[in-house]
């Protein structure tokens, strides 16, 4: 692991609102505020003309301006090729957007600490390796040394930790192990999790999630609700407008964190010289989402099957995500576990700080030019974490019964990181120079019902070699739930070189592009 000269901190890059942090001479991880002052920056996007970019606009200016230049949501688009945008006649990822975001942290937590070199970037744990190589190439493209990608669940642990003094080598190691569940509800993304966890040990039991499930849901089924009652009283349809949606998506966030507090709200909606008035109480709003909050339910009771535990097991219930401080949340999971959710955690900067330990930690553990607190560099240099995968890892195989094909799963969810294992395959045919294996990412038996990470080459093996000759190909994840491929020829012993095309990412010379555009922006 290398690092580059400059401050080092980490970065929850999230699908409504990011934040950066950086532990500090005391040890402690601080968010460093935005221009205005705020630790969360709201991650939408407005495309102005000229090359220029406005990160975080208020949702009416953006509605105002240019509502069809409006870009958001876009965590839930990494790694998709399908998702483009125009932007001054190029064409751009969401790898480039998710990059103005980045730039956008770091150049104003660059006028309050000084330059910054490298960044750990938080992901949601159920993300697929596509998914976390286009997150790391958002980060280079930024102009940031990404130095590890860590999941959301384990950096809020290490805040959990931390919050509670129980983080760093020089606590009793003679303690008992506690076992913690993270419940994280984000603005776009839901994850639960299970921790074990020392003062100098994190790891990490089980975990599940959804990528398209977070408070943006919430926000929506009101949305739908005030447009269906609009439509309903004036026949206009306010989903057809991209100025009515950026203006009434606001409102439904306001109304949403309203009825946090208070029995009900009143949505005072105005739209081409029409107007109506909907009041919704916290009755409503929770029976209208009653199905979202239970897909989380379901989720937190199948991993603790998975970490083969019980509720009465678990030390405590960590909430994190800005969605959790809807009261139905704390109250489902106090009825479903019988433990009251630990609601002393920031939900918002929470996981940022977690990015920023886990950044000092590995500095602690390989940078060596001063650059951290002598002090802090000796409490976490002996910390080890341990994460499992989320995600099964398989190849596309025949069945030899059925003649189809199957997926082939050799390393199977919630195994623990880093992990690999091999697996032997025969070239069917004489004088084969190439082997060629699709891999999957996933667990349903369908390969078509899998991510196709892309194809595996093994190219330039032995010459002359006879049909059904062995060539071992090893399959790995390694601590940040990426993977990568090897291969040997048995017989002879010689390494083969391989390649894997993967579906959803960008190349070298792609990321290098727009690395150089990236330059031509003002983002402010």
């Amino acid at each position: 692991m290398e690092f580059e000269k400059g401050n080092t901190v980490g970065i929850d890059l999230g699908t409504t609102y990011s934040s950066i942090a950086q532990v500090n001479d005391n040890g402690e991880p601080i968010p460093l505020p935005n221009d205005d002052d705020d630790v969360e920056t709201a991650s939408l996007i407005l495309l102005a003309e000229s090359g220029h970019v406005i990160v975080g606009p208020n949702r009416n200016r953006a509605a105002m301006e240019d509502p069809e230049n409006v870009v958001e949501r876009i965590k839930r688009h990494m790694g998709v090729t399908s998702f483009k945008r125009m932007f001054d006649g190029r064409e751009i990822t969401p790898e480039f957007i998710s990059a103005l975001i980045l730039k956008k942290l770091k150049q104003d937590a660059e006028k309050r600490i000084g330059h910054i070199g490298n960044a750990v970037i938080t992901v949601p744990y159920y993300f697929n390796d596509t998914r976390r190589k286009a997150t790391q190439d958002a980060g280079r493209i930024a102009g940031l040394n990404v130095i590890d990608i860590i999941n959301e669940p384990t950096a809020a642990t290490l805040t959990y930790a931390w919050h509670r003094g129980e983080l760093g080598v020089s606590k009793a190691e003679t303690d008992n192990p506690r076992r913690i569940l993270v419940y994280d509800l984000g603005g776009g993304t839901f994850d639960s999790t299970v921790v074990e966890y020392t003062s100098s040990h994190f790891r990490v039991l089980a975990t599940d999630g959804d990528v398209k499930l977070g408070g943006i849901d919430w926000n929506d089924r009101l949305l739908e609700h005030v447009a269906k009652v609009f439509k309903e009283k004036h026949g206009v349809d306010l989903l057809e407008s991209p100025r009515a949606i950026q203006v009434l998506r606001n409102d439904c966030d306001i109304a949403k964190i309203t009825l946090t507090t208070r029995e009900s709200v009143s949505i005072n909606f105005r739209h081409e010289g029409k107007s109506i008035s909907v009041r919704i109480t916290q009755e409503e709003f929770e029976k209208m989402t009653a199905d979202l909050l239970q897909r989380t339910a379901d989720t937190t009771e199948f991993v603790l099957e998975q970490a083969d535990l019980t509720f009465g097991q678990l030390d405590a219930i960590v909430l994190v995500g800005g969605s959790t401080l809807m009261p139905q949340v704390p109250r489902m999971l106090k009825n479903l576990t019988g433990i009251e959710p630990y609601t002393e955690l920031d939900p918002h900067t929470s996981v940022a700080k977690g990015a920023a330990i886990h950044a000092a930690i590995l500095e602690a553990q390989n940078r060596s030019d001063g650059s951290l607190n002598q002090r802090i560099k000796r409490m976490l240099e002996g910390i080890h974490q341990e994460d499992v995968n989320s995600h099964g890892l398989g190849i596309v195989a025949m069945d030899p019964k059925s003649g189809k094909a199957v997926n082939h799963i050799m390393i199977p969810r919630n195994t623990p990181l880093p992990y690999a294992k091999s697996q032997v395959f025969q070239t069917n045919k004489e004088n084969q120079e190439r082997v060629s294996v699709q891999v999957l990412e996933g667990d349903a038996p369908d390969p078509v019902a899998c991510s196709l990470l892309g194809k595996c080459r093994i190219k330039d093996l032995s010459d002359r070699l006879p049909k059904g000759t062995p060539v071992e190909v090893t399959y790995a994840f390694d601590k940040s739930g990426r993977i990568s491929v090897s291969a040997r020829e048995k017989n002879s012993g010689k390494e083969a070189t391989i390649e894997i095309e993967r579906r959803g990412a960008l190349n070298d010379e792609q990321v290098d592009g727009f690395i150089k555009l990236a330059t031509e922006y003002t983002v402010e």
